[in-house]
């Protein structure tokens, strides 16, 4: 007896040992959260009052006869799913001289810095409030609830995100009609509100210098009287927020880094997004200590009308969806429109998912007999073409952020003789070679970046879309330097999930080459980001890539915003 007892405690100290080690194993392992609620036609997703447009997503072309990839329009406003919102929510423009004017009133989504998107979360635990009121009426988060997180923890303080945790998305956003509860069953008072902090909490946090906050009730707006004056109270110290955040469950009390991503339209006085956090490792505290110190740098273009962000195609009849503002509430304080949006789901930065150009399985696809003869000859070298149902919402956020490699290949511009036009300068396997071999090796979860230079000379406002697009395309010009399958085969043995490029697609203007490049990208599961700007101003070390596609569910692309802190 006394025997086994030895060894039953020899047993149980080793599997102490072990789980201490693994805990800590956990601890120092880097992992990436979801906090974005799904979009789909089906989800409580838009806020569902008139005149605000419901969400659509359109399948307009697939794989067939027609075309040789999955093309998606999206309709949609910025009180989509997972929101942020900005000062010129409630801050009107100086010039219009109100009571609640102010510079600030200019602080659109295409204008807020990089930086403050991100920063330390600190979860305020406000459980207790859930359902804790009338239908109708949202129970108050006070400046208490905030003073009794810092007795447990620390002060908030400037460069942290203050994430109030209710639990209410993660309760109620389901499927209509379920989903009604979301939101719908409280407007029409059938139901307890979300809750939401009061103006004085607002006040309290402004005073603190917090300038990011989150909640993960529908709206930070308490009902039924509440929304605009505490909306006002903490706007207008530049704050910016989440609403319709999930999962915060995830998170501890401090410590995680946290950020919101989302499509930098113009003018925009808030927008759809997609916010996530990182936590364990060192890598958390390395980007709260960027943001903290302001060292971030936007790289996508801003979203308007008056830009060439999506493809004119070529030949006639294949262009994608242009991008469209569509106005639909006026509000006259502001002297502002509420407007959604109809877009191409490639349109400015953007995500190629691996179903962009594959097959979801291995029924045969009617192609057009000249991509069937494709076809063959990309499996007759690079083996047979997979398949694959990873939509956007499906691609995991760690996958597209990453340690930065830019990968300057602006020498090949000018090098194709105008004989062989439409073509684009291919990046081969030998230039990447060429900037491991000067810059260190590819390293697996990097982010490869190549810099083309073709965004930044070419997309301007109010010009047409020659020289980015059109001409390129019907081989005016010498097209944009594009990566070939062999490079994509390449970065992958190198551990690389993700490339990204500052040209409109990584594909290029040769059709042919193009759809390989994409087939051994799908296949491969690698993705892609596409039409970056601003390449040149990453740091050669240093830069961590971050970007996110909004969560919309069953999409072929995703739009977003892509940043690097530094």
């Amino acid at each position: 007896m006394l025997k086994c007892t030895r060894v039953y405690g020899r047993c149980l100290l080793g599997m102490m040992l072990i789980a201490n080690f693994c805990s800590l194993s956990n601890a120092d392992e880097t992992r990436f959260v979801d906090h974005s609620l799904m979009i789909a036609p089906e989800y409580p997703c838009t806020w569902p009052s008139h005149p605000f447009p419901r969400f659509a997503i359109m399948h307009q072309r697939t794989l067939g006869p027609e075309s040789a990839y999955n093309i998606d329009t999206l309709l949609i406003d910025g009180n989509t799913g997972t929101q942020l919102d900005v000062p010129p929510h409630s801050v009107a423009r100086p010039e219009l001289k109100r009571e609640k004017s102010g510079p600030l009133g200019l602080a659109y989504t295409d204008k807020i810095e990089a930086w403050q998107f991100g920063g330390e979360a600190c979860v305020v635990d406000v459980r207790d409030l859930l359902d804790q009121a009338p239908k109708g009426v949202s129970p108050l988060v006070k400046p208490m609830h905030v003073e009794r997180f810092e007795k447990q923890h620390r002060p908030v303080r400037y460069g942290d995100v203050v994430l109030f945790r209710s639990d209410y998305s993660d309760r109620y956003y389901r499927p209509l009609p379920e989903g009604r509860r979301f939101i719908a069953e409280v407007l029409d008072q059938k139901a307890p509100g979300y809750p939401d902090p009061d103006p004085d909490c607002m006040e309290f946090l402004g005073q603190r210098g917090v300038l990011n906050l989150g909640t993960d009730s529908a709206s930070m707006g308490p009902l039924p009287t509440l929304a605009e004056p505490t909306h006002y109270a903490g706007l207008k110290y530049g704050m910016i927020w989440t609403e319709g955040a999930t999962n915060l469950k995830e998170l501890p009390p401090t410590g995680a880094f946290y950020c919101m991503l989302g499509p930098k339209h113009k003018d925009g006085p808030y927008g759809e997004g997609r916010a996530f956090s990182v936590m364990g490792g060192k890598l958390p505290a390395r980007l709260i200590d960027s943001c903290k110190n302001k060292r971030g740098i936007d790289l996508s273009p801003t979203l308007s009308a008056d830009y060439p962000l999506t493809s004119p195609g070529f030949p006639t009849g294949t262009h994608r969806q242009t991008y469209l503002k569509i106005d639909f509430l006026y509000a006259d304080y502001l002297d502002m429109w509420h407007h959604g949006h109809l877009m191409d789901s490639m349109t400015g930065t953007h995500l190629v998912p691996p179903s962009y150009a594959l097959p979801p399985d291995k029924t045969p696809v009617q192609y057009a007999p000249e991509i069937r003869g494709w076809l063959e000859e990309y499996e007759r070298k690079y083996g047979k073409r997979g398949t694959s149902t990873m939509t956007t919402e499906q691609v995991p956020i760690d996958w597209t952020c990453g340690e930065s490699r830019v990968i300057d290949v602006r020498n090949l511009v000018g090098s194709t003789s105008p004989r062989s036009w439409p073509a684009s300068p291919e990046i081969t396997v030998e230039q990447i070679k060429g900037f491991e071999a000067t810059s260190g090796s590819l390293r697996p979860g990097d982010i490869v970046i190549f810099q083309t230079g073709h965004n930044d000379r070419y997309l301007r406002p109010n010009r047409t879309d020659a020289a980015l697009w059109s001409d390129p395309l019907a081989g005016k010009s010498e097209g944009w330097p594009a990566v070939g399958p062999d490079a994509v085969v390449y970065l992958k043995s190198k551990g690389i999930r993700c490339i990204a490029s500052d040209a409109p697609d990584l594909g290029g203007v040769e059709p042919r080459r193009a759809l390989m490049t994409y087939w051994a990208l799908g296949s491969l599961e690698m993705v892609g980001v596409e039409f970056l700007t601003n390449v040149d101003k990453i740091p050669n070390q240093g830069g961590y890539f971050l970007f996110a596609a909004v969560k919309v569910r069953d999409c072929h692309g995703g739009p977003g915003r892509a940043i690097v802190l530094y």
